[in-house]
């Protein structure tokens, strides 16, 4: 009971040199809020609002018509037409156009005769992800478009895939990054909070004053997790509320399972935290720990990218990294309500690290009071 009263002391004093001023309140919901707006809105991989530039060799009615639709798709609000060769080469190397498109001369009479047609399509290689994303657009706006002319003229289409998205029918970006953010965010301030705390102690000299008191170190680290867990899980609801009330995300999970996955993983999270304080001596160089940290984390943690991509060695470190679990976690909870026996092949992992971290923490804390 003595040794919960003395933890219980130091996490009141930790929350409230957290919370004692506006400036430190502001700083713990307002990066929140502004990173929920940007990334919801502008970090995506979609492509919208980008320029078409078209080369119109065969002037057609045919042409004509397949180019008007193109011109109504979301991806292309400008369309830049083209009169030779050269005006296509000059639209690309100035970028004035992701992509742009050639319609050979006998491109109407081919779709009349019902003949396979051929359409070039250059693309900006400076911005490859986009100009893919946005040649997928091009297919499937050509290829239902010569689905309608052979329905209308009685001619059977080529046979096709009938594509299905479960969890995500409409592929809503919003649905992907959401759930994703939870993790980054939460994991962002449970860094900031954990490995800062001790390089505040440290630099402020109160941090002596707590070796010598009856608080051992482990009780110290204790006493350090708490309140970064009590921020993490209230920054977690604020973004989970939001994606539900806010962007309309359908919540198919259990409350239990992503609050337990929730705890687990800042667990694993704020275990890295204090190894970064044990090291740093300053609130620079825990800084400078956490970009270190923060920046490979989420890169390889398989939200920008997949982690199968990745090559087989640097997915085995990757292993360790606690999004890369987390993430899959939270998303399977939010669009396709994950089992417990699935949930376990990603939290047993994410308890491992906070296992790993903790004692390599311990183990630091103690050497340097030594």
């Amino acid at each position: 009971m003595e040794t919960l009263h003395r933890i219980l002391t130091l996490v009141v004093k930790d929350l409230q040199a957290l919370l004692r001023d506006r400036q430190g309140r502001v700083l713990l919901v307002a990066p929140v809020i502004v990173q929920l707006l940007v990334f919801s809105t502008a970090a995506t991989l979609e492509v919208k609002n980008n320029t078409l530039a078209v080369l119109d060799q065969d002037g057609g009615p045919e042409s004509f018509e397949l180019i008007q639709r193109f011109a109504q798709a979301e991806a292309f609000t400008h369309l830049l037409r083209l009169s030779s060769e050269a005006d296509l080469r000059i639209a690309i190397d100035n970028q004035q156009a992701l992509l742009a498109l050639r319609f050979p001369p006998d491109f109407s009479r081919s779709v009349v005769a019902g003949r396979p047609v051929r359409v070039q399509a250059i693309l900006d290689g400076r911005r490859s992800n986009s100009g893919q994303i946005a040649l997928g657009y091009v297919q499937r706006i050509l290829r239902g478009y010569l689905e309608d002319r052979n329905l209308a003229a009685g001619r059977i289409s080529a046979s096709e895939v009938n594509v299905r998205h479960w969890f995500n029918p409409n592929l809503d970006f919003v649905r992907h990054i959401i759930p994703s953010l939870v993790a980054i965010i939460t994991t962002i301030s449970t860094l900031v909070v954990t490995s800062l705390s001790v390089a505040r102690e440290r630099e402020q000299g109160t941090f002596d004053q707590l070796l010598v008191s009856p608080l051992t170190p482990g009780m110290i680290m204790i006493g350090k997790t708490v309140p970064a867990v009590l921020v993490a899980v209230v920054q977690g609801t604020v973004i989970v509320l939001a994606g539900i009330w806010v962007f309309g995300i359908p919540f198919q999970g259990a409350w239990l399972l992503l609050y337990s996955s929730m705890l687990v993983f800042i667990l694993a999270v704020a275990g890295f935290g204090l190894l970064i304080s044990s090291i740093c001596a300053t609130q620079q160089q825990a800084f400078l720990g956490v970009f270190s940290f923060m920046m490979p984390a989420v890169l390889l943690s398989g939200f920008p990218s997949p982690v199968e991509n990745m090559p087989l060695w640097l997915q085995r470190i990757d292993w360790f990294n606690p999004l890369v679990h987390f993430i899959v976690i939270v998303k399977g909870v939010f669009l396709k309500d994950i089992t417990s026996t699935q949930l376990a092949q990603s939290l047993w992992p994410l308890a491992v690290i906070a296992i790993i971290t903790f004692t390599a923490a311990n183990w630091s804390f103690r050497r340097r009071i030594g």
